[in-house]
């Protein structure tokens, strides 16, 4: 008992093993045919989804017709075979012979199937139709002659039918596939401009997502204008009303940003003089450190204002790129930035076109944000038309690399290390100049900010 218990136990085992395994495959197949079909885009999966419905409905049909046809042909095949009979039985009756022209008729036919014989046996004039053999035919049978035993039977062929019908077939499967093309086409053509609306929309909500407050959809046919209902132009209002109600809300907040930044300019501007007629003292100095620091935010804010407003006009001139670095880092010197240039002669013969007050802004920003955050030495480094400003630090962080420099927000954790105003305004000169300005941490360690000029 134990051992019959135990190998039951394994074979139960092992049966649940293959269930196991076989709904596994069928659930990665399942999944597979998923993810093939999320893959296609909206287009082809309304031409697949007509495509399919139409195949559905073609096989129903055609399979309603088929049976239909044959229906009709065997009704015919028994109609003919009984007529047949009919008439053999009658000169079977005048003769007492069968009608030797007719091959197809006898007595008691070697070939009659069994179960027409039986019924004919039993009294009954009935009919045999076989169209499932390689070679159709149509029995009719009935007794005859006072031995019950004896059965007149007649056959006809049917090879003619059976060719009609696999030519009707034929018919229906190319007339189904067509069907079935023609909606897979039209399908992909009705859907292929709903496909280009929704992508048109998807390209103006990214392009919104980037900054670009003043793309709009502007659909051709917005709700209201005709009857029904039109969901992509729905989407396409949706869209458009969010991107300005978004404009509207950053165009207030910088209206308010640039006017408060306005308005403390004037009493910073007396506190600093009267700040200067204070007598010297250590609280003297604190309260001039920190009016200086409070006009330099406003002065910061007033710059970002005018930076989001795009009103910033560069005075652009062509420049030798190493002269003019090398003069930005030595005014920038006392942030203990170290100036070098890759491969001096080629630095100082490149000529760029750019904005030189507006570049010291940039790379003056960059460097008080490494002296600041970072490590030292400071590095300004020219190399084509490219200057590198590195610290030796720990890098930018992570979020900053991600997303971009955000406003009073500082990699430093103590409160009052900075504003986080700095990258902001560098990355937006660069924008008003035509420059690039990329982030990344270096491989040995230390913050890299490049900025890309454009050659004259």
């Amino acid at each position: 008992m134990p051992r019959r218990s135990a190998a039951r136990t394994g074979a139960a085992r092992r049966s649940g093993a293959t269930r196991r395994s076989g709904a596994a495959r069928r659930s990665g197949a399942v999944g597979g045919l998923r993810a093939a079909l999320n893959s296609l885009g909206l287009r082809w999966k309304i031409a697949a989804l007509l495509a399919v419905g139409c195949a559905v409905v073609a096989v129903a049909i055609g399979f309603l017709v088929h049976h239909a046809r044959l229906d009709q042909v065997a009704e015919n095949a028994r109609s003919g075979a009984t007529a047949q009979l009919v008439r053999v039985r009658q000169l079977y009756e005048l003769t007492g012979q069968v009608d030797q022209a007719d091959t197809d008729a006898a007595i008691d036919a070697p070939g009659l199937p069994a179960a027409l014989r039986r019924a004919a046996l039993a009294g009954q004039r009935t009919t045999y139709l076989d169209m499932a053999s390689g070679d159709p035919c149509v029995w009719a049978a009935r007794p005859v002659g006072d031995n019950p035993h004896h059965v007149l039977s007649i056959r006809e062929s049917l090879r003619g039918q059976a060719d009609e019908m696999a030519d009707f077939d034929r018919q229906l499967l190319v007339s189904g596939a067509v069907v079935v093309g023609l909606a897979a086409l039209g399908g992909a053509g009705l859907s292929s401009r709903l496909s280009r609306e929704l992508r048109t929309a998807a390209a103006i909500a990214r392009r919104i997502s980037q900054g670009d407050l003043d793309a709009r959809i502007d659909h051709p046919r917005p709700p209201g204008l005709r009857h029904g209902r039109d969901e992509v132009a729905e989407l396409a209002t949706a869209v458009d009303t969010m991107a300005a109600s978004l404009q509207q809300r950053l165009e207030a907040e910088q209206r308010f940003t640039a006017d408060v930044a306005h308005e403390l300019r004037t009493p910073l501007t007396g506190l600093h003089t009267a700040a200067e007629l204070l007598p010297p003292s250590r609280p003297t100095e604190l309260v001039r450190d920190r009016v200086g620091a409070l006009r330099t935010l406003t002065e910061d804010l007033l710059e970002v204002a005018r930076l989001d407003a795009e009103v910033e006009k560069p005075d652009l001139d062509v420049h030798p790129l190493g002269q003019l670095v090398e003069g930005i880092a030595e005014h920038a010197r006392g942030s203990a930035a170290g100036f070098t240039a890759r491969g001096a002669r080629e630095a100082y013969e490149t000529f760029v076109r750019t904005d030189a007050r507006r570049l010291e802004r940039i790379l003056t920003n960059l460097v008080t944000n490494a002296h600041k955050h970072g490590g030292g030495p400071v590095e300004v480094r020219v190399d084509g038309v490219e200057i590198t400003v590195r610290d030796h630090g720990p890098g930018y962080p992570a979020h900053l690399l991600e997303d971009g420099p955000q406003r009073f927000q500082t990699g430093a954790r103590e409160r009052g290390q900075g504003t986080g105003l700095g990258l902001t305004i560098a990355l937006g000169q660069a924008q008003v100049i035509g420059a690039e300005v990329e982030l990344a941490n270096a491989a040995d360690g230390g913050a890299l900010a490049v900025v890309r000029l454009p050659r004259a």
